[in-house]
């Protein structure tokens, strides 16, 4: 089985109920092709010369795929932006910036190539059975693109407050799928580290420049350096390893309630997680409706039976739950609340067709919506772990 052989494979549209209801945030539809989100708000960023903080979304959208999704920019141009794989489409003025919140749901057409028909008669039925038995909601690998070729999060030197070390990640850690400019940007970084103006002229175009400016007149506070990072970036930064932790929570709960011979372990992320492989009844209501809280310190009084299991998970980083904080800077946290332990496609709908891509084989052609902030390659793993 083969996925995203081209972008036009991983189709995404984010759907919202929000309607432009007048005010000084102009309202965009982005759509883009291979292209990373944060690229994407860069390059809006470059060619209008925006200020960051002034746009606003509602999550990350896969990098190998066509998506659209919605932008809100704080006073922003009332017109179209095309360049290529890039297209914002005004939809016309809101009151208030677009968030997480106003996304309703997301419709995927994906392509899955390079099958046997026998391929392809198992992969749909393992989609059906999904649809109807649900999978895991497990944040996949998209969640951590914050990573470094170390394998450390960068929330986690910052929880303990070596801001020098958590610096160090976010400007200049190699990344293992970045940029060519990324990478020679970080190489530059790396050698040049602590020759804060000497960066600031030679990467003129740099989104580090607050940090440079700031660490070339006060040397040494990376505290203060840690701010200058943008505040989105900062939450994704957070988001990364706490979103770890509760897979790690939902595994093991997952490891405690089946037995062995009803599941199967599937690569995520770099760790090797429980799905079910099938659920008897009862199983699939139980699953359905549990929640598990996100591990956090502000959490901790609150997580009742969970918060054995989440010290155990925060223990895999050399940390505790009550360490699951950063005290500066101010508008940095991790989230409270919980997530719903399953997830369950609606309106799914498969067919076979014959791969253009791929001589005689077949292609099995995917369509389903997910509740936001669930992730379809988290389905596509279960669906191709028994091919």
């Amino acid at each position: 089985m083969k996925v995203k052989c081209q972008p036009e494979d991983f189709r995404v549209e984010e759907r919202t109920a929000l309607v432009p209801d007048g005010g000084p945030f102009a309202l965009y539809r982005l759509t883009k092709r291979g292209l990373g989100t944060p690229e994407a708000v860069e390059a809006v960023v470059q060619r209008w010369r925006v200020a960051r903080d002034r746009i606003a979304l509602g999550g990350l959208k896969d990098r190998h795929a066509v998506t659209s999704q919605h932008v809100t920019i704080r006073g922003g141009p009332r017109r179209n932006l095309v360049q290529t794989n890039l297209e914002l489409t005004y939809l016309g003025q809101c009151s208030r910036p677009f968030g997480a919140k106003d996304i309703a749901s997301n419709a995927f057409r994906i392509a899955l190539r390079d099958l046997s028909d026998k391929e392809a008669a198992a992969a749909a039925q393992a989609f059906l059975q999904a649809a109807r038995d649900g999978a895991p909601n497990y944040f996949d690998e998209q969640r951590f693109g914050s990573m470094g070729e170390s394998g450390d999060f960068i929330a986690r030197p910052w929880c303990l407050g070596d801001y020098q070390q958590a610096l160090w990640l976010i400007l200049a850690e190699p990344l293992p799928r970045g940029s060519a400019g990324e990478r020679r940007e970080r190489t530059m970084i790396r050698e040049h580290w602590g020759a804060w103006e000497r960066l600031a002229g030679e990467l003129r175009r740099c989104r580090w420049q607050g940090v440079f400016a700031h660490l070339a007149a006060r040397p040494g506070d990376f505290r203060g350096a840690i701010a200058r990072v943008p505040a989105d970036l900062r939450s994704l930064y957070l988001a990364a390893m706490q979103s770890h932790l509760w897979n790690l929570m939902l595994a093991q709960t997952l490891r405690e309630r089946l037995p062995d011979e009803r599941r199967l372990e599937i690569p995520v992320a770099g760790q090797s997680l429980p799905f079910p492989l099938r659920l008897e009844a009862g199983e699939r209501e139980r699953f359905a409706a549990l929640d598990v809280p996100l591990p956090c310190a502000r959490n901790r009084n609150t997580l009742g039976p969970w918060l054995e299991i989440a010290e155990r998970a925060a223990s895999t980083l050399g940390l505790a739950v009550r360490q699951l904080r950063v005290k500066y800077p101010r508008d940095s946290f991790f989230s409270k609340g919980a997530r719903r332990a399953f997830v369950f496609p609606t309106q799914p709908d498969c067919h076979v067709e014959a791969d253009e891509l791929h001589g005689q084989r077949k292609k099995l052609v995917l369509r389903f919506e997910l509740p936001r902030g669930a992730y379809a390659t988290i389905l596509i793993r279960r669906i191709a772990a028994p091919l």
